[in-house]
């Protein structure tokens, strides 16, 4: 009986994680740059590629598109209203020409030829707030993010051929209000123009988006903040993204694994904010697991000081003292010959997407990490697990630790030496071998499991799945 309990038990839990993880998530994601009648903007159909890569990794279904003319773009945006509708987040990134004209914002893509504001308004561009309406209006989430503020030569030619009436065209994008749910957040102050960022990189609005949005339990109005902090200080207060927001709740894209900390600083001298159930410790111990493996010293420093007297604090000063003399003698020993970058530069989705791995190459970096004492799933999916194992790896090399790789980190990781342990069996040398062979080696791999849309929902089966087949076994060898 007591067997059967167990069993119900575990069903109800995995039928939970399967429920926890079923918000719907929709993104339209498009980066415009080889214009026909205008300049060319090279990057944002890198914004775009990067940004889609991003929201995948957090569980987003995304249409995508690059370089799209007028019938192009309305196409992919009727697929998006189509699957956005009813949905719990849709949300919506261009990167592109952007145009205001009497107040109102225009979207433009890459066949526009706009030299009235008649060619505006009779459907040579696209109406930003018509388009939000129809496509993301019934979302119960809305955020949407708009790359499109750069020094616009549509406008001077609008200008140019309004000499018999006076006509509003702004250089940038025009202020626009959210409605309830809803946040939007434009690369620079309404009016203004921002930067495109330098040749065959993201921009800098763009690439502090992908460095904050899906931060682990960083609630979505908190990343905002550090992406405005951002921009700041790389563009050197030449550029300060704007917003508005009438968000109705708490957003994480990128949920942490219990209680999320609500609040960074204390409630009080000695006090330390409370998760929704009252654990103070819980929610102390996420936010140190959040930031124990960080190269950064502001993270550190945030938790102490949210938590001055919190049960980490030796060691997040220990962890302090240990980035502001850098790596150790023996870590930089084990890495001899490494490019000294490996130390300093951050690792990020985008930087990983540029490596170009495949699922043969990624199942290589998982082999290899198993074989330095990094054990890991050898799937050629780079789960959750994988990126938990990645972060232990970095650390313990000195690297700065993000759970991603660049091309600095890869090439680190493929020149360390693993030693396959001795084994009296063939078949484990064989085994040891492969894990030992290089990046697009020939090396027969294993069959790779069948793979579900969501890799946390998988581990979280294959977990109940065990349990419940040992107990069976256990129940019938009575």
């Amino acid at each position: 009986m007591r067997y059967l309990t167990l069993l119900a038990s575990l069903m109800c839990m995995a039928l939970s994680v399967s429920a926890a993880k079923a918000d719907r998530r929709v993104a339209f994601v498009v980066g415009n740059g080889t214009y026909k009648n205008v300049a060319q903007l090279p990057n944002p159909p890198i914004d775009a590629k990067a940004m889609a890569a991003t929201l995948r990794n957090v569980g987003f279904e995304v249409i995508e598109g690059s370089n799209l003319s007028r019938d192009q773009m309305t196409e992919k945006l009727l697929d998006f209203g189509r699957k956005a509708q009813g949905s719990d987040i849709a949300l919506f990134y261009y990167a592109g020409h952007g145009i205001a004209v009497s107040g109102t914002n225009y979207l433009l893509p890459v066949d526009a030829d706009i030299k009235s504001e008649m060619d505006v308004k009779l459907g040579a561009a696209i109406n930003i707030d018509l388009t939000l309406e129809q496509t993301m209006g019934d979302a119960k989430v809305k955020l949407v993010f708009l790359d499109a503020c750069r020094d616009n030569p549509f406008a001077a030619k609008i200008k140019s051929n309004s000499a018999t009436r006076s006509v509003n065209v702004q250089s940038g994008l025009a202020e626009m209000k959210s409605g309830e749910g809803t946040l939007i957040a434009f690369a620079t102050g309404p009016g203004q123009t921002a930067l495109d960022g330098q040749e065959g990189n993201n921009s800098p609005f763009t690439r502090a988006l992908i460095d904050n949005i899906t931060k682990p339990g960083i609630e979505i109005q908190q990343a905002m903040t550090s992406v405005r902090a951002q921009v700041n200080e790389e563009t050197r207060k030449g550029q300060l993204p704007w917003g508005h927001t009438n968000l109705t709740g708490s957003v994480y894209l990128n949920q942490a694994p219990t209680a999320q900390v609500a609040n960074a600083a204390p409630t009080a001298a000695g006090s330390v904010p409370m998760a929704a159930g009252g654990n103070s410790d819980g929610v102390e111990l996420e936010y140190w697991r959040s930031v124990k493996e960080s190269n950064k010293p502001e993270e550190l420093n945030a938790y102490l000081a949210a938590y001055p007297n919190g049960q980490f604090k030796a060691l997040a000063l220990a962890r302090l003292a240990a980035i502001k003399s850098g790596p150790s003698t023996a870590t930089r020993t084990l890495n001899a010959g490494v490019d000294p970058a490996t130390f300093t530069d951050e690792a990020t989705q985008v930087t990983e997407d540029q490596i170009g791995l495949d699922k043969t190459q990624r199942r290589d970096v998982q082999r290899r990490l198993t074989g330095l004492g990094f054990d890991t799933k050898q799937t050629g999916v780079f789960s959750d697990e994988t990126r938990t194992v990645l972060k232990r790896w970095q650390a313990a090399r000195g690297y700065p630790s993000s759970g991603y790789l660049n091309k600095h980190q890869h090439k680190a990781l493929i020149s360390e030496v693993q030693a396959a342990p001795p084994t009296a069996s063939d078949n484990s040398q064989k085994a040891a071998r492969r894990a030992a062979a290089p990046a697009g080696s020939s090396a027969p791999a294993p069959a790779p499991a069948p793979q579900r849309s969501n890799p946390g929902d998988a581990a979280g089966a294959a977990f109940v799945g065990g349990v419940v087949g040992g107990m069976m076994g256990g129940m019938f060898r009575r």
